[in-house]
């Protein structure tokens, strides 16, 4: 009747308390990247305030994420569900540790590279977006990180996907296109892949909110069989391939040298990483019983993918294509981690991601440095950089022998937890083959720096008359915006190396918050989880 009222108790359906403004942290790097990617879009003919703006943006993505993460180490894990709807009909914002510290480690990258992108990024590439691309590809990113759903994990992938394909033909060169070509293809792969298995999963518990997945597979019986172990292969297909993991890699070297080298520097910090961080929700968070079956193959891949990568990069004398395959190695530590499944070995591998996301993209900025010095990233036509300036040559010592593994610095200690896990569970193969790849990057790493650093000039010149080729554009170099980001970055990596209790500790954190989800649980469903 007209007028007459029904009283209904929301409470069964929805959050009907008010959300704490503290908790507003958990959506705000996805909010500040977009409205300030909507905002460089709208300004992008102006090409002297793209830069501006787009690091006052960036500026507060590395607060907001700072805060969050000082949020949830004094709070525990967190949950905002979209549309106050209660889980898992609602879609989950769940963050713990894990997802709060990479969001910040690579909150820290984006503004890096957007500093170093005002000195190597021209009037056409701002004009073409580099700063929206760069935030777009930001909102994705941290999005994946802090999301507690599936299919909305998908979704982020797709849009830093969309926001790569953006970044990696600016400039509109035919290596560029011929790069994206291979990049999107494969890529395309492996998001119908990840897309068939979170069908299968749906099918299969009537949920993609993750805690309460992981709730359901608790309770199945036999965990191992059927579609679920089908489940559980596609998604490693499909992230391995994201991931750049053994046999699925070869769109990586074949891609990251053709954009401008920040936008390099960008992927190999960043992308790779995101399909890593996956491996290790589906693996250990919601299908654990998965890994007991699993972890041979995921151990073999580990081990092919580290000796992939290192004997690559020996094998290269284009630097940039060096690089790409040094991130093909690092994934495959943490693929070990994965594959070993213990609290060690998956702390090791959070610690090794938080390390090469700052290591590769410092690595690619030092590349750039050398090209505009030099002239080229061939390695045979580099030479007498040490006489051009002894401090970038002592910078860039430090990065070899972080990404090397080597002490005192940053690289060293998850590869410590990680050769210990492996023989600490009987794995003695996948420890090997660890310290192999180490052994195979310091010798990599060590002819860079004697052709380009140590030689007095270029091949077929005198050595030691420290000749160098002409056009690199040093002149580009003036100011500090190409010199700050490195130094910030090396400086990390020196931190992280001689103080590591911090980031150990707070890599420890993150893997028991996935090995052992009650917290997780319980933020997103109360006590009843």
């Amino acid at each position: 009747m007209a007028g007459s009222s029904v009283s209904v108790d929301l409470t069964q359906a929805m959050v009907t308390a008010p959300v704490a403004a503290a908790d507003w942290l958990i959506v705000a790097p996805s909010l500040i990247t977009m409205l300030g990617g909507s905002l460089c879009l709208m300004l992008r003919k102006n090409t002297q305030l793209q830069p501006k703006l787009g690091i006052v943006f960036l500026v507060l993505l590395v607060l907001s994420s700072a805060g969050l993460l000082v949020h949830v180490l004094n709070h525990g894990v967190i949950t905002m569900v979209m549309g106050g709807w209660l889980p898992p009909f609602g879609i989950a914002f769940t963050v713990d540790p894990l997802g709060a510290t990479l969001t910040l480690v690579g909150s820290i990258v984006a503004l890096c590279a957007g500093i170093y992108g005002v000195v190597t990024v021209d009037g056409t590439g701002r004009r073409y977006g580099f700063y929206p691309f760069l935030l777009l590809l930001m909102t994705g990113v941290c999005g994946a990180f802090l999301t507690g759903d599936v299919f909305n994990l998908y979704v982020w992938f797709e849009v830093l996907l969309i926001s790569s394909y953006g970044m990696l033909i600016l400039g509109n060169d035919r290596i560029q296109l011929d790069g994206a070509v291979k990049y999107g293809v494969l890529n395309l792969v492996g998001t119908n892949l990840f897309l068939i298995a979170t069908g299968l999963l749906y099918g299969i518990f009537g949920t993609l909110n993750m805690a309460d997945i992981a709730m359901k597979v608790s309770e199945l019986g036999n965990p191992a069989s059927g579609t679920i172990a089908t489940v559980a292969a596609l998604y490693f297909l499909a992230f391995a391939m994201k991931a750049a993991a053994f046999p699925v890699n070869f769109w990586l070297p074949a891609s990251y040298h053709t954009p401008n080298i920040v936008i390099s520097a960008v992927f190999a910090g960043l992308l790779t990483k995101v399909g890593v961080y996956a491996l290790i929700r589906i693996f250990v968070l919601i299908l654990p019983e998965s890994l007991d079956y699993m972890a041979d193959v995921i151990g073999l891949v580990a081990i092919l993918t580290l000796l992939t990568g290192a004997l690559g990069a020996l094998a290269q004398s284009e630097l940039r294509r060096l690089l790409g395959y040094l991130v093909i190695a690092g994934i495959g530590s943490m693929l070990a981690g994965v594959a070993i499944g213990s609290n060690l070995a998956i702390s090791g591998a959070i610690f090794y991601a938080v390390h090469s996301i700052i290591v590769m993209t410092a690595l690619y900025m030092a590349a750039g440095v050398m090209f505009y010095m030099g002239g080229s990233y061939d390695l045979r036509r580099l030479g007498g950089l040490y006489q051009r300036s002894a401090g970038f040559a002592g910078l860039f010592l430090v990065l070899a022998f972080a990404v090397s593994g080597l002490p005192p610095f940053s690289g060293f200690w998850p590869k410590v937890m990680l050769v210990e896990a492996a023989f600490g569970d009987g794995r003695a193969w996948l420890g090997a083959a660890i310290l192999v790849s180490g052994f195979l990057t310091t010798l990599a790493m060590g002819r860079v720096w004697i052709y380009a650093f140590w030689r007095g000039g270029p091949e077929g010149t005198p050595d030691g008359t420290g000749v160098a080729v002409s056009g690199g554009g040093a002149a580009q170099l003036g100011g500090a915006a190409p010199w700050l980001p490195m130094f910030v970055l090396t400086a990390l990596i020196v931190y992280f190396g001689l103080q590591p209790e911090w980031m150990m500790n707070l890599s420890i954190e993150g893997a028991g918050g996935v090995l052992e989800p009650r917290g997780y649980l319980q933020s997103v469903f109360g006590e009843q989880g």
